[in-house]
């Protein structure tokens, strides 16, 4: 398999967002990456498999300082974090920045060297793709605000996916960006730290949020009728598994 040139592409989505994929991993597999322009700092969301550097390959991640932000500590979602000095994340995600394994990332669940197109340099192996280690250098919960000098993102803890993940929310725009929590896709809620009754409560909470643009950690990015689909669709294929026993229906859970 030959070694990719050009690890990264990007596009300019518009209200200062920019839209970073590394365009050699399956689909699947990577994560979305975005960065979101501020007046004083810029908001990077996710890092996407470390494999490449960002920051080498992307002089434009360099032009104003930087927040780095875990939306959650999967391997695809992680990869790049050491790469800056501002690493935001959910206390409940800290453990696994600090000393990331391959179980603990799950990349020892779910990397494949058939999920490549091309290798990301000479040498590559998927049995030593490891995430290098990022402590957090600060936390983030449930109503903090990160303050971008022009732009204020609320944070939303929205658990279900893993224990720690949080969503973001900008009113004034309406965008939000939602990590794992969920995408145009299959949710993964059968992780060994996954809780499908947390899940439910948080796409309750979703669904209350006036969105009008959809940013998620992976595939295309959705309107407001799209997000009210996909938590329809979940929702009414989960309740009856979280339903106590001798429940008539899902309406008596």
């Amino acid at each position: 398999m030959r070694v990719a040139e050009d690890w990264f592409a990007h596009r300019d989505l518009g209200d200062g967002v920019t839209l970073i994929w590394e365009r050699w991993a399956n689909s699947g597999l990577r994560c979305n990456i975005w960065l979101v322009q501020g007046r004083d700092r810029n908001l990077l969301i996710d890092s996407g498999l470390g494999l490449r550097s960002l920051r080498e390959e992307l002089a434009f991640l360099s032009e104003k300082p930087v927040i780095c932000l875990a939306s959650h500590n999967h391997f695809d979602h992680i990869g790049g974090h050491h790469e800056f000095e501002t690493r935001l994340c959910h206390r409940a995600e800290a453990e696994v920045l600090s000393a990331p394994t391959r179980d603990n990332t799950l990349i020892e669940n779910f990397v494949e060297l058939v999920m490549f197109e091309a290798l990301p340099y000479a040498g590559f192996a998927v049995a030593r793709y490891e995430i290098v280690p990022a402590p957090a250098t600060g936390f983030v919960d449930e109503g903090d605000v990160i303050d971008l000098g022009d732009r204020h993102f609320s944070v939303l803890h929205l658990p279900g996916h893993s224990p720690g993940s949080i969503a973001l929310w900008e009113q004034a725009s309406g965008l939000l960006f939602t990590g794992d929590v969920i995408y145009d896709g299959e949710l993964y809620d059968f992780l060994h730290h996954s809780s499908i009754p947390d899940y439910l409560e948080s796409m309750a909470r979703l669904r209350a949020l006036p969105a009008e643009t959809v940013h998620a950690g992976h595939y295309a990015s959705f309107d407001r009728a799209r997000l009210h689909a996909l938590i329809d669709d979940y929702v009414a294929g989960k309740r009856l598994s979280v339903c106590p026993a001798g429940a008539r229906s899902a309406e008596s859970c």
